[in-house]
């Protein structure tokens, strides 16, 4: 036997038996199948502790008041579903003009946000713009300082904007961090398309509206998600602003009867009012559904999005 023939031929463990290799992944050897075995059920459990409290919620808002003092306050299969809770808070009318006032302010806020924070983050990126500099410097200095809740309560008063819908939309239309991700991508943009844009006679609006905004689907995503949950989900200016009831969006009425523990119903009178515990789920699950059914359909831009604009500043 040759002395290639001898380097080439297999190794061999000891007992004579020949050698099997692990396969490798990426470079590295596969984990044990034992190793394999308890990662899936950390991630079990994990998810099991991420998706048990909505079952919960679900299920205690369908559930009657037997399950509910059965099971000490949440029921994780109801065994008698019923959505008569859901009836309830929609027929007293308060959920109901709550949802449309929150989904109104959702929609325009998010809306305007994304104008602002686009017109602004293009000026930004075009670096013989007037004043690029120091307003750049600005948008940069809100994101450590900000005025407090005094002063822009005083503000408020001033614009005469105490009890009106706008109180709830300006304060949160744009956002230092949100315009630092757009015109990073904005600048990622090549500067040859928009020299061949300006040479044909393109002016600054045409290029931002047919160029830039088209090419940043992905980071128009992402703002609009931000904005859209910011916007969904804010209450504390309400409880500064608004004075009237009827003006109430959906969170503060959730905090009114969830966390403060209001009783719901007692203005039905004559009706058989469901448990309290249903009817605070079931407000619970109608401001949680608009956010869940909205972010699967923009979940595919989300890490492009912001991966993209947080690789070049």
């Amino acid at each position: 036997m040759t002395t290639t023939e001898r380097r080439t031929m297999p190794s061999r463990p000891p007992g004579g038996a020949p050698g099997r290799r692990r396969r490798t992944v990426n470079g590295a050897a596969e984990p044990h199948l034992a190793v394999r075995g308890l990662k899936g059920v950390v991630l079990l459990l994990c998810c099991a502790v991420v998706v048990l409290p909505f079952v919960a919620v679900i299920a205690t808002s369908l559930a009657d008041q037997a399950q509910i003092t059965e099971a000490g306050g949440y029921v994780l299969w109801p065994t008698n579903p019923s959505f008569d809770a859901y009836a309830a808070i929609f027929r007293g009318g308060v959920v109901t003009r709550a949802t449309l006032v929150s989904v109104g302010i959702t929609v325009v806020g998010s809306a305007l946000s994304v104008s602002v924070v686009a017109l602004l983050a293009y000026s930004l990126s075009r670096p013989g713009s007037w004043g690029h500099r120091p307003i750049l410097l600005l948008v940069l200095f809100t994101m450590l300082f900000n005025a407090g809740m005094i002063p822009n309560y005083l503000l408020m008063k001033e614009l005469g904007l105490i009890d009106s819908y706008w109180a709830l939309i300006l304060p949160g239309l744009t956002s230092a961090f949100q315009v630092i991700i757009m015109r990073a991508f904005f600048m990622e943009v090549p500067r040859e398309i928009v020299d061949a844009a300006r040479i044909d006679g393109a002016g600054e609006l045409q290029i931002l509206t047919r160029i830039m905004l088209p090419l940043s689907k992905a980071v128009i995503a992402v703002i609009a998600l931000f904005n859209a949950v910011a916007y969904w989900s804010a209450f504390f200016n309400a409880v500064l602003y608004i004075n009237s009831t009827e003006k109430w969006p959906l969170q503060l009425v959730l905090r009114t009867y969830v966390v403060d523990n209001t009783q719901i119903g007692t203005d039905l009178p004559g009706e058989v009012v469901p448990p309290q515990q249903s009817l605070q789920m079931a407000i619970l699950v109608v401001s949680l559904i608009p956010i869940c059914l909205v972010y699967p359909l923009l979940q595919r831009h989300f890490a492009k999005g912001v991966v993209i604009g947080a690789v070049k500043g």
